[in-house]
Formats: structure tokens, sequence, C-alpha cells
């Protein structure tokens, strides 16, 4: 195909028929720039109905949209393709369409019929969102894209696609060896990086994995628990109840993990994540999973937070109907991140269903002053945030005295003693 000479030869497949074609790397090997160009190509040969996607998207800002109109530009597309606020279409009824997952991932029937779905940033990417991603993208024909700066080896997206690839699928590593364009001023700052850090030029230019993020919070403890082999298969156990905690939010994600107390082991058997949902959704995804439940323990801004319930607190909505609520303690976050360690050792965690919670604990980081280049004594606000402060209410509510729990608890049944004990 004459249009291949416009790529850096590793990405010439993207003209070829595959269910997935996924390009992971370094900086600066052209993988979003190679991929906003096929995309239009293909997009100007035939009528395509393109999905252009990523974890969060909070604003078209957030998308792949400036991308793909600057090069319309460099492709002289301009006559072909009309770009508007949130959607670009070509002349031929080609139709490129913006979501993001998280917050739509209810929604996703609606793309039934796309033809491409390109995952852009999909080292975010959750395991919950790629099970129900994939089944929905099933128009005969259609195929799925992704691209990605590896983090992590454990990352869902790096073991479904690098680890262990599906049928069907080409997935290649690109580097800036691979881009005839890399520009000098890039690689003088890629030069200077390996100056400075070996390691920090393999992740950032070469692609490399890291064993954990820079500033993990958790990085000395989740590795003992991989040591240990205590994140695997953890079954529920039907005698004990299980007792949920969570960190609320509906612009932000509402988490919540699931954990049971069974000898000196803390179980933590389930988690579930979800945004711009109501409090009724929760209790019914609870109810759902057939759980026998013991005492719900909320952060202590549920006795503030409505939403909607007819002007109901989080606490009043859960607490109704008989179940048992708890307001955790208002710690300090330096606190708050002590008794986690704390109780760290003793937790087992169910890899298949705590995957997505277990992925964010995994990137939870503190934030780095880039004045003095070091880390601030507080973790980063990013989508790791609330599965940690939800994990965050579990260990403060496990390692709090019964004394002052008993201050913040509106209704303790009997079997939290043996759970706190």
């Amino acid at each position: 195909m004459e249009n291949e000479a416009a790529f850096p030869k590793k990405l010439q497949f993207l003209f070829k028929p595959k269910r997935y074609k996924v390009a992971y790397g370094g900086r600066g090997g052209a993988k979003s720039w190679g991929v906003s160009r096929a995309l239009l190509i293909l997009g100007a040969e035939r009528k395509l109905l393109i999905l252009c996607t990523r974890e969060t998207q909070r604003s078209i800002a957030d998308s792949v949209h400036k991308l793909l109109a600057d090069q319309i530009l460099n492709l002289n597309l301009g006559s072909f393709y009309r770009v508007q606020q949130a959607t670009i279409r070509g002349a031929n009824g080609t139709e490129f369409i913006f979501s993001g997952l998280h917050q739509n991932i209810g929604n996703l029937k609606s793309y039934e019929a796309v033809d491409i779905c390109w995952v852009e940033e999909a080292q975010t990417v959750s395991k919950k969102s790629w099970d129900i991603l994939i089944p929905t993208i099933r128009k005969n024909g259609s195929e799925i894209w992704a691209t990605f700066n590896p983090e992590l080896e454990t990352d869902d997206t790096y073991r479904r696609f690098v680890t262990s690839p599906p049928p069907d699928a080409e997935v290649i590593r690109i580097g800036w060896q691979d881009n005839p364009w890399f520009p000098e001023v890039l690689r003088k700052e890629m030069e200077h990086l390996r100056a400075q850090s070996e390691d920090d030029y393999q992740h950032v230019y070469e692609g490399a994995c890291r064993q954990v993020v820079e500033g993990a919070i958790y990085r000395a403890e989740l590795i003992a628990a991989d040591k240990a082999g205590r994140i695997t298969r953890v079954p529920y156990d039907p005698t004990q109840p299980v007792h949920t905690f969570w960190d609320i939010g509906f612009g932000d994600n509402t988490c919540i993990w699931f954990a049971q107390s069974i000898g000196f082991e803390f179980r933590l058997i389930d988690f579930l994540s979800d945004c711009l949902k109501d409090v009724t959704f929760y209790l019914k995804a609870l109810q759902e999973r057939g759980y026998l439940y013991g005492t719900h323990y909320l952060p202590h801004d549920a006795r503030a937070k409505q939403f909607s319930a007819a002007g109901r607190t989080v606490q009043q909505q859960i607490a109704a109907g008989g179940r048992a609520v708890a307001i955790v303690p208002n710690l300090s976050i330096v606190d708050g991140l002590a008794s986690a360690r704390a109780v760290f050792s003793r937790c087992w965690f169910d890899a298949e269903k705590c995957a997505d919670g277990l992925q964010a604990l995994r990137h939870y980081r503190y934030e780095v002053d880039d004045s003095l280049g070091t880390f601030k004594q507080k973790p980063l606000h990013d989508w790791a945030s609330h599965p940690a402060d939800a994990f965050r209410t579990f260990a403060v509510a496990i390692q709090e005295p019964k004394r002052k729990r008993e201050e913040y608890a509106s209704r303790i049944p009997e079997t939290a003693d043996a759970w706190m004990a």
C-alpha cells in the first residue's frame, strides 16, 4: 500500500486485518502519531465508525481529538474531514467518536456498531473496563487497537496483550529507534535522562516495565505480599460475614473493598468501583453478589455527602433497611497510611476479583515536589487515589481501638466484635 511509506516500518501492520493491533513502548516511538494517521487514511478509503477511548476522559480535551485534527491538516485531508467540537466526520460517512471508558462503562452497548476502537494510554485501563469493552466491539471484522507506554508487568493491559496475547493479535514493541522522524530536541532530553539515570531511561524511552512505580506508597508491602503468595485465589466463606469498606464519590469514584476476618487473617475477597452512580446502584451491586454482610464501614464524610434520595446522607441511605453502618474516625493521612502498613502483612487478596483494586494500590504514589525534585508527604491525587482511600478506610476501621470506634459507630452488630478483635 502506498500509504505505508508514511509510517515507521513497525506500524505498517496497522493496514492489515487483525482483531487486535497493539503498539507499546517508550517515548518517541510515534505510536499515537502513526495510529491517528492510519485511522484517518482508512476512514477516507471506506465508511467507518471509529471509537477513540481511554480509561478516563472528563472532557474532549482529554481525548485524541486534537491529535486527529492536527493530522487531518498534515495529511491535506481538510476538504474531506469536518472537525466538530465533539466528533470528526468524513464526507463518505466515516465518523470518529470520543468517550471515556470508566465514566461510560454502563453505556457501552451503544458502541456495538463500531468498526475500530482505539484505546489510547491503555496502560491505565482496568480489568473491568476491558472485560466489558472487548465483547461489546463485536461487529463482523471489527478491530481493537491499543497504544500505551508500559508501567508495571502486573497491570492488566500488559498481562492481557503482552504477557499472554489473545488469538488474532499483532503486538509490537516500538521505540524511538523505529521513528525516522525522532526530533533532535527529544534526543537531547533522552541523552540527558540516560546520563542521570539508566533505570529511568530504560522505562521512559525503551518502554521497560518498572518493578514498582516511582514513589510507590505500598512498595514494600505489596512486594512482600507477592513473595508470600498472599495475592492468589481467596474463596468466600459463607459461614462468616463480609464487611465492606468505602470511599465515596460521585464525579470521582466510589470504591468498596469486601473483606472477611478468618482466624488471624483479613481476606479481601472482592472489590467494586464506579462513578456517576447513586447509593442505590451500589446497594444493588452488593445484593447481587449474594454475600452475608456484617458492617458497612464508611469514611467520615458519609455523614454529610448526599446522592439524591430526598436529602438523606449516604450514611442514612445505607443504614436504611436495618443495615449495620459504622463511620471510621477522620485520621490524618499519615496516620491512615500507618494503619494500612500495619495490617498489610495479615491481608490476603483475591487476584481476580480484586485485580482493579490491586492495580490502584500498586500505582498509589507520593506527589512530587517539582521545585525540589523530591517527594511530598501527601499522596498524589489521581485515578489510584480512591481505591487506596477505601483501603485506608479498611485499615483504620480494624486498627481503631474499640473505645474510639464506638464513638463513631451508628450501629455495631455482634459480628463486628469478632471482626474488630
